[in-house]
């Protein structure tokens, strides 16, 4: 079904976090949603998200850019302008806009909930049908100190809300790090999966110093230790050790899948809808890793309910070898949807109803977004 773009919104929306998440480039108090509104013809309304991790920290694209690049130069491009599906939208973005994927992916998010909406039929049936309805999802214990990430990690398997983690490190020193990965791991039990998140923090020297001991400590998964740029070594330490390296930031694109595992890369991709410009394309990765035998991640740029859902929708179409960590919602202490997502024994249940499966509350819309 065609759908036919009206009108274009986007709003910046500031939401404090449950508690200080540390990453290697910035300790984040605060997250800011950009969240769009795409109206169309057909008497529906689609909601997006675009997120980023610590502003320009993380990467090229801020929120306020978002925002800039959804108003002043996408939106023009979509209104008054009827689409067949994501493959036509796309297209016309790319066509004139380079980069923002993020925008992209807010963008291309309200698309899809709109079509799904207008169809009757949840975004996963349009992105190649859901095989199933719950996904396992991790928490991140960031918060820099190691009891107290010790005492959090014992305070969710209790309550038998995860029972996998991943730990931030790369902003100290290397000893400390290990230190801080192997302390947790041992606390916590050989029976929990504990992943580490390096951030890009390390060179190739310090990484094969820190993989040797990350996995003679019985960590399960390293995320992109090294650069995004450094695409030979990262290929050289997912050869040279038994743990599987995690790539993020230096997978992209389906392009940068294919570059990766042409050149012998062994290890996994980490998906994310935001780097590669909306749920649609993030699959064309997807597509790639499982052609060439690469396993699956489901990343997150600690969306919203929103992002998060645009996301899931997206994952539960492929298989995850190494699950998500979209637990974005719950590292918020508010959100902007009317109900919040099902959280429960260490998985997330992705909505049955039509296009995301979530109203947004307005009132709440109103009160966190900036003036």
């Amino acid at each position: 079904m065609s759908i036919t773009v009206e009108s274009i919104a986007c709003w910046l929306v500031d939401i404090p976090t449950v508690r200080p998440h540390r990453l290697s480039m910035a300790t984040m108090g605060c997250q800011t949603l950009a969240l769009v509104r795409m109206t169309c013809a057909e008497g529906v309304v689609g909601w997006g998200e675009a997120t980023t991790i610590g502003g320009l920290s993380y990467g090229a694209e801020s929120p306020e850019a978002i925002k800039s690049a959804v108003e002043t130069y996408l939106s023009p491009l979509l209104c008054g302008k009827t689409f067949s599906g994501p493959a036509a939208l796309a297209h016309v973005m790319n066509a004139s806009v380079k980069g923002n994927t993020f925008a992209k992916s807010a963008l291309e998010t309200a698309f899809l909930d709109a079509q799904g909406k207008a169809l009757g039929v949840p975004v996963s049936a349009l992105l190649g049908g859901a095989l199933c309805e719950r996904l396992p999802v991790l928490w991140t214990l960031a918060s820099g100190d190691t009891e107290k990430d010790i005492e959090e990690g014992r305070r969710l398997l209790a309550e038998g809300r995860h029972d996998a983690f991943k730990l931030k490190i790369g902003a100290r020193d290397l000893a400390t790090d290990i230190r801080h990965a192997l302390a947790i791991k041992s606390a916590l039990g050989d029976e929990v999966s504990i992943r580490v998140d390096v951030n890009q923090a390390w060179d190739l020297t310090t990484a094969v110093k820190g993989m040797r001991q990350l996995q003679d400590g019985g960590i399960d998964l390293v995320e992109q230790p090294i650069p995004l740029w450094d695409r030979q070594g990262l290929i050289t330490l997912s050869q040279r050790f038994e743990v599987p390296i995690l790539a993020d930031e230096a997978v992209g694109t389906s392009h940068d899948g294919y570059a990766l595992a042409n050149g012998g890369f062994t290890g996994a991709y980490a998906l994310k809808i935001a780097k590669a410009g909306g749920p649609a394309q993030a699959l064309k990765l997807a597509h790639v890793a499982q052609a060439a035998g690469v396993a699956l991640y489901g990343g997150t740029m600690l969306e919203g309910t929103v992002g998060t859902l645009a996301s899931l929708h997206a994952w539960s179409t492929v298989p995850m070898r190494w699950g998500t960590e979209m637990f974005g919602p719950l590292l918020l202490k508010d959100d902007v949807v009317v109900r919040p997502l099902d959280f429960s024994r260490g998985q997330v249940t992705l909505p049955s109803g039509p296009g995301l499966g979530i109203d947004i509350d307005t009132d709440k819309l109103r009160h966190y977004a900036r003036p």
